[in-house]
Formats: structure tokens, C-alpha cells, sequence
């Protein structure tokens, strides 16, 4: 058999493991958060794999593709050309939609500029982003941006007194001036009394050399309404003025359907051109599977192979669980799963073999029956003859391996070792925590709590629901459930909150702060830490911070210089003043408990519960524990974390009170199936200080432990949307009609 022959690991916390792993078959790492399962496939395997590709193109055009650096391992052997497919959101601006990125709007321009009556022209023509066939009032946009009068000046103010309340036009600012030395208004005067003319001068005026300007107005300066000049200094989204003012802007600026498309993008000539009563634009605004059905209506002879095409792309979307997207959705709203399933629809048309992909978790955000869909879109892509390896939690996903690779035994510095290798069958014997939970007999809850009292949802027609009303028992753990596109989001995190202003949305954001903001700063203890270390030392606390005195000189405490090779590579590299810590050396030779600051800020948190003594620290670092963040650094940066750890850090906030009504969006991404009982005691607990607790979920285990389980569906998108169930797990077992229910009855036998 051929194999990868990886040799000498040390990336992060491996423990200089060495490993074989089969070609053209399906291998799952597991293993508890933290364990080294990413730390093997995505930076030391999938790093290597794309370095080396990487280094085969020319300079040019290296400089252009990602930097992923050089992975710690002494070498690997055989390996194939990588295809990553990660949790990464596909982002994109305006004019990215799901349909360009799955390639479909090229298929249906195609079709359209074949089948289409009137001809308008070739398949460029039905393209937004062309400029024959966009609209001309929106630019291919869809909608049209208007500056927001009273959000922009202060009437009951003078020019004097800064009635422009964008920023560079404060009185004094070289804009400001353009107004007040035009010569044309009274500097004194408030703009409610303007008369018509200066109001049009003030705001819509053309460019033009005012007639009688102030003495100090320059010979070339020229004058320009506000509105104009807005326009055209930050509007354009290319300048520079644009992305430093983005905040400023959106106060001002609102955003309406285009009144000439109305929001279709296109021309009136291209949308004049329709197959079967539809414009293209129509098209793109229905549901995959809509448009699925519409395609399937339509027969030609003579366009067969593009009909064809465009069938198979659909089915790909619809098999892998996207059904309910339209092709008009913007990228940038999609969620991390989402766009993964994205980017995996993309490879199924391909004719390419011997690849190696590698996937991040793909059971996230997934219900047990788009489970059953990812797993015989994997099975396709490696019977194709492809190597496939996953980074996964979800029990489902580890079944369809081939062979298994389970790192551990835990977290952070005590994992980094290989526990078990093979097969799912003798993955059960194992001695890891993974073999343990799959060896264990799987319950339900059998006496829940009942509620005390109720809140109310009433009538929720947002988006996909079916005008429904659902009732929450107060103070036990409630949990939604219903495949992707349900609704149940809808319902619990969009609707709720209007009608129930006091509920808690703990989701999976990132949490908003400093780009160097850290597990500690977020805890609310740097300044405290400082502080011990000013003590211990006789000197400032500012020291003691690497974005104050305490920084680097070299790299402004950052850690890391960037090292510019004109058409070579950036190199980023760790700072060689301040080997990386981006703290001055010179605040190194401070102690506390014989460490320097920067050694304090690389323990983990199950290392700082063993070195600190304050009770206060104590409470948080054990907290972090209990929600199975042991294996975090306290220096980590905020933006490196996952979404489970982000939203796991932001409930540590909640575990301090109770009767709360606390929202959870899928509390369990990321987590191993041991780490789902640990967070399993925490839900409890807040449940038995009082709270109210709802959890949006998917994880089987979780759902079999409700007290409450509220489930939406039966279908998605349009299919989705009604209330399909309510009562307890006991209940719900004997339910005939819910798709959750299938799937639990199958999970615990």
C-alpha cells in the first residue's frame, strides 16, 4: 500500500511523532481540543504539502499565493498536491455571490445566452459585473448608496460651530476651509436659515472656480458641493480615504434597493431576455432546489450538454445540504460550514485524481441527515482516487474511515502523542478518551426537569417560518433542533430577541476589541498581573505591557518583523531583538516566582492555576478549565481563536448568576465527544443556579440529554420553517415525522 511517511513532528505540543498514513483512503484524526490533531494536519502535513507546490511556481507569481511558513518536521515523504478545504468564511465583497463562487452563474449566463428569448448577446452580457450588462444606475450592485442629510449636518449649527459632523471637515480642517473662504456663505449663520441657492451650493454644487473667494483662497483651489465632494473622496471604494473612514461613513450613508433594477443588478435589456417567463435575475433569487426543479422543466436538444452541467452543479448543492442558498446570497453572509460546503462543491466537478484534501471538521453546523450527505460526498471525492484527511469530532464522520489516527491523551503540553492507529472496529479497545466514549452505552435523559412558568414566542413569520408559536419552559435546558436552513436559527436567535428583549445571545462572533487584545486582557486580570510584577520589582506596571513601555523596540511588540523580498516572498519572522516575545529584553531580567513576564504569558492556563496563588486568578483559570480551555495560552490573541473557543470564553462570563435566559448557537463545534460531557455539567449547572437555558444544536448527545426539545423543520428553506415537534427526549423517540428523532433512535442503539 502506498502511504505518506511523515518523520519527526514537533509542531506546537508533537511530541516528535513519526506516522504512515494510506494513499486513496479516507483518514480521520481525532482527539480531544488541543490534543495536536490540527498541529499534524494543517500545519505540519498541509503546510509542507502546499510549501513545496508553492515552490515550483515562479517568483511573480509565488509572492501572490498564501504564506503558510515552514512546518517543524524533519521531512516528509510522498506526498501529493494538497487541496485545504477549512472553516474559513468565504468573505468577498458586493459583487461576490454563492453563485459566482460555485461557478453555477456561469452555467445559467450559458443557458441563458442559448436558450434565452430575445437574444441580447453572449454569456459575458449576463454578467452583473460586466459593464454591457450591468445596471447602469447601481453599477451591478443591486442598490444604491445616499448620503443621509441629517446624520451628516447639524442644522441648528453654523458652519463656525461645526455643523459638518464628518470627520475632516471640523472647523479649522483644510475641508472646513473650502466652504467658509468660498466666499459663498456667512460663517455665522445656522443652516436651517440657509435660503434654497445656498443649500444647493453647500450641498450639490459642480465643480467650478468660485467668483468672489476669501483673500487666502488659492489660485488653483477649486469649490465642490458636500455631497460631490463626499462622493468623490471616500465613496469610491478603491481609495484609500474609503477604508480609513468605513465607520464614519456607514453613519451617513444609507443603502435602498436600486429604484432602475430593483435589485436585480442588470440592465433593462439582458433582464428583457427570458426562458420560460424567467429572467436570470429571477432565477438567481430562487432556492437551489427551485431552481433545481425549473432546469429539470426545461428540454433541448441542441443544448443538452448545458443543461446537463447545470443539473449536476445544482445536485451537488442540494446532496451536500445548501438547498435553501440562492445565487444571489452574498459570500460574506455565509457561515464558516456553509462556505466549506461551498468550497467542496467546487471540487466535485473536477476530473482531477490523486490529490490529497484535507478538511477542517466539515460535520460543523450539521444535522444528523446532511451528515449522511457530507459523508457520500467524501466517499465520492476519494473514489475518484484521491487521498482524503479530516480533522473531526462527530462520531458519524469517524465511522466512514478508513483508518483513524487518535492524538493525545489530552490537551496542550500533555498531548502531542499518537494513542491509537487503524481501523474503526479496534478503535473501540483503545485506551484514549475517543475508544472510551465509542465503547460506552449511550443514554437519554430519563426524569427532566420541568419547567417553571414560560416564555412565549408568538406568531415568528421571519424569513421561512410558518407563523409559529412555540413556548419555552423557564429554567431547564431547552434545545432546538432541525437540519441546516430549519429556521431554528431564525426562530431562537433572530425572533426571540425582538419579542424577549432580555435574552442573552452567547454565539460564536468574535468578540470585539484590539486586534492585540489576549486571553488575559479579555479576562479583565493584565493590569493585575503587571501590577505583581511592579511590586516584585520596585518599578512601573507599564513595563510590564508589550503595547506600552514594555515593548520591543525592534517590532513594537508584535513578535514578529516582516521581511519584504521584493518579487520573493514576504517572510514573516520571529523578531530577533526580542526572540519573539514582543516584549524590551531589557524587562526580561524582572521576575515574579522566578519567571519574566513573557514566560508568564506562554503558560497555559492549566499551568497558570498551578503558578499563581490569588484566589481571584484561581477562579477564572479554573473556570477556563472546567469549559475545556486548559490548553490556552494566556497570551494567546483573541483573533486566533475558533469560534467554540469564542463562544465557550464568552459563557465563562455567564457561570456567575443565575435566572438569566442564556441562548447558545452550537455550544459543541469543535469539541471531542469527552469535552461534550464536561460541557454538558456546565449547562446543567446554570440551569440548576436558575438560568433559563436554550441551546441550538445538532450534537446527538447533547439533544438526548434535554430537558425540552423544540424541533424545527420538517425541511429546509421553504420546506423548513414549522414547528414539528415539542416535548421531552422520551417523547420525541416515539415521534414518527422528525427527522432529529430518525437520527437519535439510530444514535442510541
Amino acid at each position: 500500500m502506498r502511504t505518506i511517511k511523515i518523520f519527526g513532528a514537533r509542531q506546537n505540543n508533537l511530541k516528535n511523532i513519526s506516522l504512515e498514513i494510506p494513499k486513496n483512503l479516507i483518514t480521520v484524526f481525532t482527539g480531544v481540543s488541543g490534543s495536536g490533531k490540527s498541529s499534524l494536519v494543517f500545519e505540519t502535513i498541509g503546510a509542507e504539502a502546499q510549501r513545496q507546490i508553492n515552490e515550483t511556481q515562479n517568483s511573480f507569481t509565488r509572492n501572490r499565493l498564501n504564506h503558510i511558513g515552514v512546518a517543524d518536521v524533519d521531512k516528509i515523504e510522498h506526498l501529493n498536491v494538497p487541496v485545504i478545504i477549512n472553516q474559513k468564511r468565504l468573505g468577498g465583497n458586493a459583487r461576490s455571490t454563492v453563485g459566482t463562487a460555485t461557478d453555477i452563474q456561469a452555467s445559467l449566463r450559458l443557458l441563458f445566452s442559448r436558450l434565452g428569448k430575445p437574444f441580447v448577446g453572449y454569456s459575458s452580457v449576463f454578467s452583473f459585473n460586466n459593464p454591457q450588462g450591468m445596471c447602469p444606475v447601481c453599477e451591478g450592485l443591486g442598490y444604491v448608496c445616499r448620503i443621509d442629510i441629517n446624520q451628516l449636518l447639524d442644522k441648528n449649527k453654523s458652519l463656525n460651530e461645526g455643523a459638518i459632523l464628518f470627520p475632516t471637515f471640523q472647523p479649522g480642517g483644510y475641508r472646513w476651509l473650502r466652504y467658509t473662504r468660498s466666499g459663498y456663505f456667512d460663517g455665522d449663520k445656522k443652516l436651517k436659515d440657509f435660503t434654497k441657492e445656498e443649500w444647493e451650493l453647500l450641498l450639490h454644487a459642480e465643480e467650478h472656480k468660485p467668483e468672489h473667494p476669501d483673500k487666502s483662497w488659492g489660485k488653483t483651489m477649486r469649490y465642490i458641493g458636500l455631497i460631490r465632494r463626499i462622493e468623490n473622496d471616500f465613496l469610491k471604494k478603491e481609495s484609500k480615504e474609503h477604508q480609513r473612514r468605513k465607520k464614519d461613513l456607514q453613519k451617513i450613508i444609507i443603502s435602498e434597493s436600486c429604484p432602475d433594477c430593483k435589485g436585480k443588478r442588470l440592465n433593462k435589456k439582458v433582464l428583457s431576455c427570458k426562458i420560460a417567463g424567467k429572467d436570470i435575475a429571477q432565477c438567481a433569487a430562487l432556492p437551489m432546489e427551485e431552481l433545481l426543479e425549473f432546469v429539470q422543466s426545461l428540454s433541448s436538444k441542441s443544448f443538452e450538454t448545458i443543461l446537463n452541467e447545470l443539473k449536476k452543479k445544482l445536485e451537488n448543492v442540494v446532496t451536500i445540504g445548501l438547498q435553501y442558498l440562492t445565487l444571489d446570497r452574498a459570500t460574506n453572509s455565509l457561515s464558516g460550514g456553509e462556505s466549506q460546503r461551498i468550497k467542496m462543491v467546487r471540487h466535485l466537478g473536477n476530473s482531477l485524481e490523486d490529490l490529497l484534501y484535507i478538511f477542517d471538521e466539515p460535520s460543523i453546523g450539521l444535522h444528523a441527515k446532511d451528515l449522511d450527505h457530507i459523508s457520500q460526498i467524501i466517499q465520492q471525492i476519494k473514489e475518484k482516487g484521491n487521498t482524503v484527511l479530516i480533522v473531526e469530532h462527530d462520531p458519524d464522520i469517524i465511522k466512514i474511515a478508513d483508518h483513524i489516527v487518535d492524538m493525545g491523551p489530552f490537551s496542550g503540553i500533555h498531548g502531542g502523542e499518537i494513542i491509537y492507529q487503524g481501523n474503526f472496529r479496534n478503535l473501540k479497545t483503545s485506551e484514549g478518551k475517543t475508544g472510551k466514549y465509542f465503547s460506552n452505552e449511550r443514554r437519554y435523559k430519563m426524569n427532566p426537569r420541568k419547567g417553571i412558568g414560560s416564555i412565549k414566542i408568538e406568531n415568528a413569520s421571519l424569513y421561512n417560518l410558518k407563523n409559529i408559536s412555540v413556548e419555552i419552559p423557564k429554567r431547564v435546558l431547552s434545545v432546538v433542533t432541525g437540519i441546516a436552513g430549519s429556521g431554528k436559527s431564525t426562530l431562537i436567535s433572530r425572533v426571540l430577541p425582538v419579542q424577549i428583549p432580555e435574552v442573552i445571545i452567547i454565539d460564536q462572533s468574535p468578540i470585539a476589541g484590539h486586534s492585540r487584545s489576549t486571553l488575559l486582557t479579555y479576562l479583565g486580570i493584565s493590569d493585575k498581573i503587571r501590577k505583581l510584577f511592579a511590586e516584585a520589582n520596585q518599578t512601573s506596571n507599564q513595563f510590564f505591557s508589550s503595547n506600552s513601555k514594555g515593548a520591543c523596540p525592534n517590532c513594537k511588540g508584535l513578535g514578529i518583523e516582516k521581511i519584504d523580498l521584493a518579487f520573493m516572498d514576504d517572510i514573516e519572522l520571529p523578531c530577533e531583538v526580542c526572540n519573539g516575545t514582543g516584549f524590551n529584553p531589557n524587562v526580561l531580567k524582572y521576575k515574579f516566582k522566578h519567571k519574566n513576564i513573557a514566560e508568564v504569558m506562554n503558560l497555559t492556563v492549566e499551568e497558570a492555576e498551578a503558578f499563581f496563588e490569588d484566589p481571584d486568578f484561581l477562579a477564572y483559570f479554573s473556570l477556563l478549565s472546567e469549559l475545556g480551555l486548559s490548553y490556552l495560552k494566556l497570551g494567546q490573541r483573541l483573533n486566533s481563536f475558533s469560534g467554540g473557543e469564542m463562544q465557550r470564553l464568552k459563557l465563562s462570563r455567564e457561570l456567575k448568576g443565575g435566572e438569566n435566559i442564556l441562548v447558545l448557537d452550537e455550544p459543541s463545534t469543535g469539541l471531542h465527544p469527552s469535552d461534550t460531557e464536561r460541557l454538558m455539567r456546565i449547562l446543567n449547572k446554570l440551569v440548576d443556579e436558575g438560568n433559563t437555558l436554550l441551546v441550538i444544536e445538532h450534537n446527538l448527545d447533547i439533544i438526548s440529554q434535554a430537558d425540552w426539545i423544540i424541533d424545527i423543520g420538517p425541511g429546509a428553506g421553504k420546506y423548513g420553517g414549522a414547528l414539528v415537534f415539542e416535548g421531552t427526549v422520551a417523547q420525541l423517540l416515539k415521534d414518527k415525522h422528525s427527522e432529529t428523532a430518525k437520527y437519535l433512535r439510530k444514535h442510541l442503539a
